[in-house]
């Protein structure tokens, strides 16, 4: 377990003080076969059972009667043949007391404590399930089918967790920040070996290893490609070429299961030619505005405007787009150039809670998702709070089907300068992506070094750094 009992003991406590009643369950991860059931990936544990539970062992199941105050551990005790290729480990018993509960029941008395409930008309919580296994454990508990168990799961639950689970404790930004040294050496090590010649695999397989020997495991596929206007340009076996970007979108999850996520875009010949450079200042001010605007109490959804407006404003300097900034961006004509959101929350997962609902995790009744373009893949609008985790990730992309597409239906006509993006076709794309904690007065980055994004320290890093 990484924290202490009553730290576990505490956040099953508070959630019962939000969920009234009924009985709520939280069903743990089982191993997942790569190709056949002995071929499995290796072991994630659900991300909300490990918040309330704190337990790595796959076949768990965690129970909250929330009327009758009193908790579960379910599970099965490994037998002698799972000790024999896999070593012994705790009994349920001894995980349940690890983690301050005091019943436990084997697996089979799981359908028996659910039915009993159902029988006398009492709630059954449940979160929406994302792996296929669960998907069927909960149909023969419950009887709902698969396909509707997402709009059957208790929203009054998702809510309590999203609440609870959005603001991060001490404990966990110390976690974070383990995930953000990692992440850390990843990048750096990305930049020193980015030169012509070496291909995007090597890179990627060389940062992801960094990973795992340093952390559990990536905390999401690594991003890394020349084609930086593909938002997920996953590595190929093609050289780097000179006069070319390298756009690196990756990160590391710790051993505990906290992440890191960072971009870094880099040039591959060691310099910023004149274009590359006018584009990156533009990414770099937005990157650095947002941490200007982000404090408690301000919309997320108003510091992502805030840098689109910016944005915009930098674009028609350059003569890119034209027209009435305000309007310009009410209408989403930025969404050509960046058709992503700002950021997202960050945790124990990298788009934290995202498997919940984004419309109950990133937005509320004050902040609604947007359906236009561009904006309708912010994953925040909300007011920040204290202890909040967020990424920080402008980007500036030229995709050439994206152009020609509004420019032949006429999209925003009265904002682009069309005929001028065609020298862009073949630039790619820049983004410079941090990990920020919102604190009482404002924002700090998280992480002890920062990797290098500015366009003197990058030019500087990459030269001393020639192989």
């Amino acid at each position: 377990m990484l924290f202490s009992k009553p730290t576990y003991v505490e956040r099953r406590a508070i959630l019962k003080s939000r969920i009234k009643s009924g009985l709520i369950l939280f069903f743990g991860n089982n191993d997942s076969p790569v190709n056949y059931p002995s071929n499995v990936y290796k072991f994630r544990q659900d991300s909300s059972f490990l918040y309330y539970f704190g337990l790595q062992r796959e076949g768990l199941v965690g129970i909250i009667d929330v009327d009758a105050d009193r908790e579960y551990l379910i599970g099965n005790d490994i037998d002698i043949e799972d000790i024999v290729w896999f070593g012994s480990v705790d009994n349920v018993q001894a995980l349940a007391e690890q983690t301050g509960i005091s019943h436990t029941a084997p697996l089979s008395q799981l359908a028996v404590m659910i039915d009993q409930a159902r029988a006398q008309g009492r709630r059954i919580h449940f979160l929406p399930p994302y792996r296929h296994n669960t998907m069927i454990q909960l149909m023969d508990l419950t009887g709902i089918h698969p396909s509707r168990q997402r709009e059957a799961a208790s929203l009054e639950l998702i809510k309590a967790v999203v609440d609870q689970r959005a603001v991060k404790s001490a404990e966990e930004i110390a976690e974070i920040e383990k995930a953000c040294a990692i992440g850390y050496e990843m990048h750096t090590t990305a930049m020193r070996m980015c030169r012509p010649g070496v291909t995007e695999q090597e890179i990627a397989g060389a940062i992801s290893g960094i990973a795992s020997s340093r952390g559990c495991i990536v905390s999401f596929p690594s991003i890394l490609s020349m084609h930086g206007e593909i938002m997920h340009g996953y590595p190929s076996p093609r050289p780097l070429e000179a006069g070319r970007l390298m756009l690196c979108d990756a990160g590391a999850e710790t051993n505990e299961n906290y992440c890191s996520d960072n971009t870094r875009t880099t040039p591959i010949s060691g310099t910023f030619d004149p274009r590359q450079r006018d584009i990156y200042s533009i990414v770099e001010a937005c990157h650095d505005y947002a941490i200007e605007l982000a404090r408690p109490g301000v919309k997320w959804w108003d510091v992502h405007m805030g840098v689109a407006t910016l944005m915009t404003e930098r674009l028609k300097e350059l003569g890119l787009m034209k027209g009435d900034t305000e309007e310009a961006v009410r209408a989403g004509a930025h969404a050509l150039f960046f058709p992503h959101g700002l950021g997202h929350m960050m945790g124990m997962d990298v788009h934290d809670m995202e498997g919940l609902g984004q419309q109950y995790v990133g937005f509320d009744d004050e902040v609604r998702p947007s359906t236009q373009f561009g904006t309708n893949c912010l994953r925040c609008g909300r007011r920040l709070q204290e202890g909040w985790v967020m990424t920080d990730e402008p980007g500036i992309y030229f995709i050439p089907a994206l152009i020609d597409d509004w420019k032949n239906k006429g999209i925003n006509k009265d904002f682009i300068h069309f005929d001028k993006l065609e020298a862009y076709k073949d630039f790619g794309g820049i983004r410079i992506e941090d990990d920020i904690l919102i604190t009482a007065d404002g924002c700090r980055y998280l992480g002890k070094d920062r990797i290098p994004y500015h366009i003197d320290e990058v030019e500087a890093f990459m030269a001393a750094n020639k192989q």
